[in-house]
């Protein structure tokens, strides 16, 4: 959590203050967060589920133009998230990351494709060094999971459904001294598996 003790404030965060405090649903283009730097508050009980549901008290937020609204205002420090407005800064919890990638189309082939994913929030990316792919294993299963990069260090887990289909035009290529299965987008290559584990 951060350094910064939470402000004297005997207000306790909302989700509704959030959202009155961040200017409603009328916003056009993305808030400058880069210029709020309020007083952190304290946490809120809000969640981000693994597969990018959003509780808050929880229960699921099920207004889509609320969930962008957060998505919106939503700040990572670290390892640590939090919703910023001009007024307030609160710490929520993201079991792992904050975005889903739910889908994707790509154009172009070989070094020269470009590769945009969709996220469950309304965003549009595409792959490249200032967004770029990678692809872990999973801790429990050992299976590939990929994410990608979307802003300031948000990341968003590329879906099973999508990855399947991105895997499908995966080309092979060296990379850092071994070969690898994986994609190029915005003229970088991004390893997802290694050839030696391919059947």
């Amino acid at each position: 959590m951060p350094e910064n003790p939470p402000a004297q404030n005997p207000v306790k965060p909302t989700a509704e203050g959030l959202v009155a405090a961040a200017g409603g649903f009328r916003r056009k283009g993305p808030p400058p967060l880069h210029l709020w730097h309020p007083p952190f508050c304290g946490d809120i009980d809000m969640k981000i589920a693994r597969d990018g549901t959003w509780f808050y008290l929880g229960t699921p937020i099920g207004r889509a133009p609320l969930v962008r609204l957060f998505a919106s205002i939503l700040r990572r420090e670290g390892d640590a998230y939090f919703l910023v407005t001009p007024v307030e800064k609160v710490g929520i919890r993201v079991e792992d990351a904050p975005f889903i990638a739910i889908d994707a189309e790509w154009r172009g082939e070989g070094a020269a494709q470009d590769i945009i994913c969709t996220t469950n929030v309304g965003d549009a990316v595409a792959a490249g060094p200032a967004h770029p792919i990678r692809c872990p294993r999973d801790a429990l299963t050992g299976e590939p999971s990929p994410y990608v990069m979307v802003r300031d260090g948000l990341e968003a887990r590329i879906d099973r459904k999508t990855f399947y289909r991105l895997v499908e035009i995966a080309r092979p290529a060296r990379h850092e001294g071994a070969d690898w299965l994986g994609l190029w987008s915005g003229g970088e290559f991004f390893p997802l598996i290694p050839v030696t584990e391919l059947p």
